[in-house]
């Protein structure tokens, strides 16, 4: 396991199964939109060890820089306290996931896939562009939550998010 600082902002893993595009994108979005006050993760419980093509197009669409993330494993954040633990794909979300330090709050927002979209390569980089357009409205939702409310209360917040 990588050691990682401790972070200082609000701390955000976003987490699927093979943390090479779904979490990428919803990385690359809250590194964008969060500036100093977040401090934004993606890992996999098996990573692709690459960033899907689909997700570099959709974050060119929408301005979103994506240059310098990597396809990670989650065990390589195993010893890093988080805010919030947020599984994207179903598949990541059935499984057994580690025991984080520090209790974060956990919730699962179902992401499509477009990695796995049938269609023409247009249709499935339009379907990531949702996609990402989807984690933006859902992003910015998570940047309004007052952070230093209960634990309860913060994960109702996520929850509440996972219906946009």
């Amino acid at each position: 396991m990588n050691a990682h600082p401790p972070i200082k902002s609000v701390g955000v893993l976003f987490l699927c199964t093979g943390n090479s595009c779904r979490s990428q994108m919803a990385e690359a979005i809250l590194r964008k939109l969060g500036a100093s006050r977040f401090e934004a993760f993606s890992a996999g419980s098996s990573p692709a060890g690459f960033i899907h093509p689909l997700a570099i197009q959709a974050m060119r669409r929408l301005e979103i820089p994506i240059e310098g993330q990597r396809s990670k494993k989650w065990d390589e954040f195993g010893n890093t306290e988080f805010d919030a633990i947020i599984t994207l794909c179903d598949r990541a979300a059935a499984e057994t996931c580690p025991v984080w330090p520090g209790q974060p709050a956990t919730v699962h927002w179902s992401m499509a896939d477009p990695v796995f979209h049938f269609g023409t390569e247009n249709d499935r980089v339009e379907l990531a562009v949702r996609v990402a357009e989807r984690l933006m409205a859902k992003i910015s939702g998570l940047m309004e939550i007052n952070w230093s409310a209960p634990r309860e209360a913060l994960k109702q917040r996520l929850e509440f998010l996972a219906e946009i």
